[in-house]
């Protein structure tokens, strides 16, 4: 009757779980597919309990990037008709949002009493926003990577920016793969910089772990490469002790 579920209730739960613990956002069912902006944009994509107010709510007022709060905020609009407390949980993310934009969107469809008209813009913008943002991500990358080869940023600057960019800008899981494949693979790339790379490998999706280690596992073999092979092992055999304590 108030328009939320308990799988909503859950979700947001997880959510929140996954937030602070700097893990990312999975659809539904299947965990080695991030959870994307397009994703939330796609009203033919059941999304389960990311379609409940509650867990919209939360994604477009914690996620920490503009893009994935802006889609959520954006499929969260049409609910706003459905009953008061949703539309007051709407109200509720325009005001305590991390992001400016997300906040002037609310407040237009809710000025608009959810108009059909303003909810269309509210996309029309956050589909604009995904873009663009993806593409400075991208550009912004591919400058630090020839900065790398010319030696002019620092490598563990490279290695923190590395990460914060390709998870800013919701990067698909076989692109990452096949850079940081490339980067561990490559002859050009001091060893110091791949062990940093590899201090950070938790921080990948499962899936594009799994990647990179079929990837280093099949490459040809040399005393360069047999190292890293041994350090991806002693990552892999500590991640299975750590679950078999809990």
């Amino acid at each position: 009757m108030l328009g939320i579920t308990q799988e909503g209730i859950n979700t947001a739960l997880e959510i929140k779980s996954n937030y602070r613990n700097r893990e990312p956002l999975c659809v539904p069912g299947e965990t080695s597919r991030i959870m994307t902006p397009e994703n939330l944009l796609n009203h033919n994509l059941n999304l389960s309990g990311f379609e409940d107010p509650l867990a919209l709510a939360m994604v477009a007022t914690r996620d920490p990037e503009a893009p994935m709060a802006l889609a959520a905020a954006s499929r969260l609009g049409p609910l706003g008709k459905k009953t008061a407390l949703i539309s007051e949980v709407i109200s509720l993310v325009g005001d305590t949002t991390k992001h400016k934009q997300v906040s002037q969107c609310i407040r237009l469809i809710t000025d608009c009493a959810f108009s059909p008209d303003a909810i269309a813009k509210v996309r029309r913008h956050a589909s604009k926003v995904i873009v663009q943002t993806r593409r400075q991500y991208t550009t912004a990358l591919r400058y630090n990577l020839q900065s790398l080869m010319d030696g002019s940023i620092a490598p563990r600057k490279f290695v923190h920016e590395f990460f914060e960019l390709t998870e800013a800008g919701n990067m698909r899981n076989d692109i990452r793969k096949k850079l940081v494949s490339s980067l561990l693979l490559s002859d050009s790339v001091r060893p110091s910089i791949k062990f940093m790379m590899l201090e950070n490998f938790e921080r990948m999706p499962m899936v594009v772990r799994l990647d990179i280690i079929s990837a280093v596992l099949r490459a040809e073999p040399s005393r360069h490469i047999e190292i890293i092979k041994e350090e991806l092992k002693w990552i892999v055999a500590k991640e299975r002790r750590a679950k078999d304590i809990h």
